[in-house]
């Protein structure tokens, strides 16, 4: 029996095998790097903290560390990793200065890769979250933010997006892409982030 978990480290798989023993490998990210997991008995502590780290803990509670390959890897779990989620993916949408409606034009484009994303999860949620620069009060930035939000989700619905796997928020000018002063106009900042996972 397999059983796989989502974690900032990455993915953890843990297999028994016909003796009481478990394994885990930390798999890296799409960009090659790894987390870090800490695995603890009565008896021992190993960390993993490289990609394709390994560690058996014996019926004893000792861990037996090592390093995997990738293709051993891939062919001892491949139905488990066939089985993963497809990783979340982000669009960033950006608006004029203290507007709710006018995207900027690359939304046609971003509206065609996120389609074909939400067919690659076969249940998918689509999280769409608003952004302000900071420009303006803290309480118009919160609305502006929801508003931007709401637009987007609004035309992804337009676009045949069910309304039910669609979430708004917004987060006003809490969360700059780009840190600056109060009072500065970043476009980069005027967004809405539309994940898909």
């Amino acid at each position: 029996m397999f059983i796989f978990a989502i974690g900032l480290a990455g993915l953890l798989y843990l297999g028994m095998t016909a003796q009481p023993t478990s394994t885990v490998v930390l798999l890296p990210d799409a960009d090659g790097k790894a987390g870090r997991v800490e695995l603890q008995t009565q008896a021992a502590r190993q960390t993993l903290d490289a990609p394709y780290a390994s560690a058996n803990a014996t019926n004893r509670g000792v861990f037996v560390a090592r390093t995997e390959n990738a293709d051993e890897i891939q062919r001892r779990y491949a139905q488990v990793l066939a089985a993963r989620p497809a990783a979340p993916v982000t669009y960033t949408l950006t608006f004029e200065s203290g507007s709710a409606v006018d995207l900027v034009p690359e939304f046609k484009t971003v509206l065609d890769q996120l389609l074909a994303a939400i067919a690659r999860y076969p249940a998918p949620e689509v999280i769409v979250i608003g952004h302000t620069d900071r420009v303006g009060s803290d309480a118009d930035n919160d609305r502006l933010s929801v508003r931007r939000a709401e637009t987007v989700r609004d035309k992804l619905v337009q676009a045949g997006i069910a309304a039910s796997l669609i979430s708004v928020a917004g987060r006003g000018e809490r969360q700059p892409a780009i840190a600056t002063a109060d009072g500065v106009a970043q476009a980069e900042n005027r967004r809405v982030e539309i994940t898909v996972r």
